[in-house]
C-alpha cells in the first residue's frame, strides 16, 4: 500500500493502528452513507407510514407515543439485528475466504451453518427447548460441524481446497439427518423448527437478540484483532513462520471465530446464508484491496442484509418473507456465475 495513497488511523507506535487506503475508506463511507438511507427507509415504511419528520421526532424522544412503541420497541430491534447479523456474516466470510484462500471459503457453502441449524434442531425437536437453549445449541453445532471438519481436513497443515470439499460433504450428511429430524417430529415443532429454519427476522425483540449481540460484539472485535496476522499469513506459511506468526494456531482462531460469528446469527435468526460468501468479495471489488478486508467485509454485509430485509418486508406487503429467501435467491445466482467463472480459470 503506498503511503500517499494511505491513512493512518491510531498512532504508529501505539496499542491500536490501522493502515488504511484511501480508495477503502472512501468505499466505506460510501457504504455507511448507502446503509442509512436504507436503514432510514426501513423504519418510515411499513403498514404504518411515517415521514421522516416524525421518524426524527421519535428518534430526539418528542414523538407521539403509540408511534414510538413501533418504532423504537418493534422495527428498530430488528434493523439493528440486520445490521449487526449482516456484519457478522460479511466479517466471517472475509475470514474464511483468506483463511482458505479460496472464493468459494464461506461457512454456508462449507456447512458450518448446516451444523449450527442441525444443533438448534436437536434443542427444539429433541427437548422442546426454550430461546437460549436453542442459541447454545446453535453455536455449539457450529463449532462441533467445525471442529469436525477442520480435523478430517488435517493432513500436514489444512489445504483450502481439501477443506471445502470435507465440509460439503459433511454438510451433506447433517442435510440428510436434519431432514430425518424433521419427518420424525411432530407436526407442530416440525412446522416450528422449518419457520426457523428459513432465516428471518420477523418479531425479533430488544431480548432475543442482547445475548447475540454479545457474542458478535466479542467475535467481531477478535477477528479484528487478528486481520494483521492473517494478512501475513497470505504470504504463505513459510514468510509467516519467518516472522513469527504461528500460522495454525492462528488458522484456528480465525476458524473459531468465524463460527462464532456465524452460529450467533444462525441461533437468532435461523441460518441466513450467502451474506458470507458475497459481501467480502463485493468489497474487494471495490475497494481492490488484498489481503482479508474485515471493515469493508462488515459494512458491506451490513448493507446487503439491511437491504435484503427491506425488500422481505416489502415485495408482497403486507405480508413478509423471510429475508433467508431473499439472500438465497440473490446468492443463488451469484454462486452459479462465480462457479462458472472458477471453472474458466
Amino acid at each position: 500500500m503506498h503511503p500517499s495513497k494511505s491513512i493512518l488511523i491510531g498512532s504508529q507506535t501505539g496499542f491500536y493502528n490501522l493502515l488504511i487506503s484511501r480508495r477503502t475508506l472512501m468505499w466505506c463511507l460510501a457504504l455507511v452513507l448507502a446503509t442509512l438511507m436504507v436503514a432510514m427507509t426501513t423504519l418510515s415504511t411499513g403498514q404504518l407510514k411515517t415521514t421522516w419528520t416524525e421518524l426524527s421526532q421519535v428518534i430526539w424522544g418528542e414523538g407521539d407515543p403509540f408511534l414510538s412503541t413501533v418504532i423504537l420497541e418493534w422495527r428498530l430491534p430488528r434493523l439493528t439485528s440486520s445490521l449487526l447479523f449482516g456484519a457478522a456474516l460479511g466479517v466471517s466470510g472475509a475470514l474464511f475466504q483468506s483463511l482458505i484462500r479460496n472464493p468459494l471459503g464461506s461457512p454456508d457453502v462449507i456447512g458450518f451453518n448446516t451444523g449450527a441449524y442441525t444443533g438448534a434442531l436437536i434443542v427444539i425437536i429433541g427437548f422442546g427447548g426454550n430461546y437460549f437453549q436453542i442459541a447454545f445449541g446453535a453455536i455449539a453445532g457450529g463449532i462441533m460441524c467445525a471442529g469436525l471438519v477442520y480435523v478430517l481436513a488435517f493432513k500436514q497443515g489444512v489445504q483450502g481446497f481439501r477443506l471445502i470439499i470435507i465440509g460439503i460433504g459433511v454438510s451433506a450428511m447433517l442435510g440428510a439427518f436434519n431432514s430425518w429430524l424433521m419427518v420424525s417430529s411432530s407436526l407442530e415443532t416440525a412446522m416450528t423448527a422449518a419457520l426457523w429454519g428459513a432465516g428471518s427476522l420477523n418479531g425479533l425483540s430488544w431480548g432475543k437478540v442482547m445475548p447475540a449481540f454479545l457474542f458478535i460484539s466479542l467475535a467481531l472485535m477478535a477477528a479484528a484483532m487478528l486481520a494483521r496476522q492473517m494478512n501475513i499469513l497470505e504470504m504463505g506459511d513459510d514468510s509467516a513462520n519467518m516472522l513469527g506468526v504461528d500460522s495454525e494456531k492462528i488458522r484456528r482462531l480465525a476458524m473459531l471465530f468465524g463460527v462464532i460469528l456465524t452460529a450467533a446469527v444462525t441461533a437468532a435468526a435461523g441460518p441466513i446464508s450467502f451474506i458470507a460468501l458475497v459481501a467480502p468479495q463485493l468489497a474487494k471489488k471495490l475497494t481492490r484491496e488484498g489481503g482479508v478486508a474485515i471493515i469493508p467485509s462488515a459494512f458491506m454485509g451490513a448493507m446487503l442484509l439491511t437491504l435484503s430485509d427491506f425488500a422481505a418486508s416489502n415485495l408482497i406487503a403486507p405480508n413478509q418473507l423471510p429475508v433467508g429467501m431473499v439472500t438465497i435467491s440473490i446468492g443463488g445466482f451469484y454462486l452459479i456465475y462465480l462457479l462458472i467463472q472458477q471453472s474458466g480459470n
